[in-house]
């Protein structure tokens, strides 16, 4: 199957982009670099630098012809969307109605569409299912939400297939530790380091991780599989960050330096998702446990930072 993946040379869509090369799948990547990389990509991939918004996405369709488009190309850095909701918008809205207009015009099978965690604000009730009501905290978390009614909507209108997957906070290999929302990168960075750990708050809070090839995997899943359908992606297990440094410090068998901070505004207290509708449905449990991703992750940036 020949499958354009938007944002294919960022940390997800790269591992995204694996998997599809694993199963023997044509790909084309559309990325402009913002926060993508280069390095990401194996030799052969088609990279096409352009962003989501461009009218020269037109011609990548024309020409390549592509049967699927999996669209993680996004603007997600939370605070950034809060300085400036014009930009996020322009990016996760406008950026992906023209990636509709194209799939629509050159009658794509189907878009395959990440969405986020962070259209939900704070849980009303936990585990948080498919069902569970929007209350974004951000224009990030609203944009998000605004592109599932578009897919429904282009759904009803045109006929257009998608499968929308709610990533959980995603981590692994290719993660940019200065990245925001990406704790795992940062702390593992950080403690290889010798470096203090900051933590905001009390430590207590909890989130929901899946490890990236998991994640990957999920998506590659949906090509032949959810049609019209949302599922939540993550690990459906909840832990704190007090717990997950305990993790840390068992793994590279080393006390870690602590600094608890005050609280930022806004920040959620517990998260975590139902994984019984993507289980049920389409067979898909998460492969790798929290101590296994963790291990791999931090053997990664160990790697990286011996080959400075």
């Amino acid at each position: 199957m020949k499958v354009l993946v938007t944002g294919g040379a960022g940390f997800i869509g790269s591992h995204v982009v694996d998997k599809l090369i694993e199963q023997e799948h044509q790909v084309i990547v559309v990325d402009n670099l913002s926060t993508g990389k280069e390095i990401n990509l194996q030799n052969n991939i088609k990279l096409i630098n352009i962003d989501v918004s461009s009218s020269e996405l037109s011609n990548v369709f024309e020409e390549h012809q592509p049967e699927i488009v999996i669209h993680l190309a996004a603007q997600i850095n939370v605070n950034k969307s809060i300085q400036n909701p014009k930009l996020d918008a322009e990016t996760n809205i406008l950026g992906t109605i023209n990636i509709l207009e194209h799939c629509r015009k050159h009658k794509i099978k189907k878009i395959i569409y990440a969405a986020s965690a962070a259209q939900f604000g704070n849980p009303q009730y936990l585990p948080i299912d498919e069902n569970h009501p929007f209350q974004p905290l951000s224009p990030y978390g609203l944009s998000k939400s605004v592109v599932e009614s578009y897919l429904k909507l282009y759904s009803r209108l045109y006929n257009l297939n998608h499968t929308i997957l709610r990533y959980a906070n995603v981590y692994g290999p290719r993660q940019n530790s200065d990245a925001e929302g990406g704790v795992i990168a940062i702390f593992s960075q950080q403690s290889l380091n010798n470096q203090q750990l900051s933590i905001f708050g009390d430590g207590k809070q909890t989130r929901d991780f899946i490890y990236v090839e998991d994640v990957a995997e999920a998506t590659v899943l949906m090509l032949n599989k959810g049609n019209n359908q949302i599922y939540n992606l993550g690990s459906g297990k909840e832990i704190s960050l007090n717990n997950l440094i305990n993790l840390f410090k068992d793994i590279l068998q080393k006390d870690i330096s602590l600094n608890y901070v005050e609280a930022r505004k806004g920040d959620i207290k517990k998260n975590y998702y139902s994984i019984e509708k993507i289980k049920n449905e389409c067979s898909f449990l998460p492969k790798i446990n929290l101590k296994e991703g963790l291990t791999k992750t931090i053997n990664y940036f160990k790697n990286l930072q011996s080959h400075k």
